[in-house]
């Protein structure tokens, strides 16, 4: 219980909302620890790091994608399965990448995945707002990226691309 308290006041540090240098690999251990309960032993998660610098970053926001990613992907596994994050540096950028052993997602859902309140959950399960509201924290507030790729029934991983420094507004 100690160690979800801990991790969601890591987790939320709402009066935390500027721009500053962290650690990603903290805030994604403290998402994955509030994701364990949800998931009940029937999901085994891995990670897979490989050493990153501080990244500046709004932690907030992006625990909130990292967040949405796995419950996402926790929810497509409907039995046992694995989700699988992975952490690189790319240049001058860092990539994370969420990958489950789900269900998959359908060629035709693909072009909609990102829209606001499409979702390819059962009624009530979800609102539809996680991967909009990801895309939009993850492109306009960090200028990065976020892609997938996924095998109808086999596999998907959700790939956040950010820059290690974010760009600054010009004074002139």
């Amino acid at each position: 219980i100690s160690a979800v308290v801990r991790g969601l006041k890591t987790f939320s540090r709402v009066d935390e909302s500027d721009l500053r240098e962290v650690d990603l690999h903290e805030g994604i251990r403290n998402t994955l620890k509030l994701t364990e309960c949800q998931f009940r032993r029937r999901i085994h998660l891995k990670t897979d790091f490989e050493e990153l610098p501080q990244v500046e970053c709004y932690p907030h926001l992006l625990n909130q994608v990292f967040l949405n990613l796995l419950v996402n992907a926790g929810q497509a596994i409907e039995a046992e399965g694995t989700i699988m994050v992975r952490t690189r540096l790319d240049g001058d950028s860092v990539v994370v990448s969420v990958s489950d052993t789900g269900r998959g997602i359908k060629p035709a859902e693909r072009d909609r995945i990102f829209s606001p309140g499409f979702t390819t959950k059962a009624v009530g399960v979800g609102s539809g707002l996680g991967l909009s509201i990801s895309k939009r924290i993850v492109e306009e507030t960090h200028h990065g990226s976020i892609t997938f790729e996924s095998e109808p029934g086999v596999a998907t991983t959700f790939h956040v691309r950010i820059p290690v420094r974010q760009q600054r507004a010009s004074t002139g």
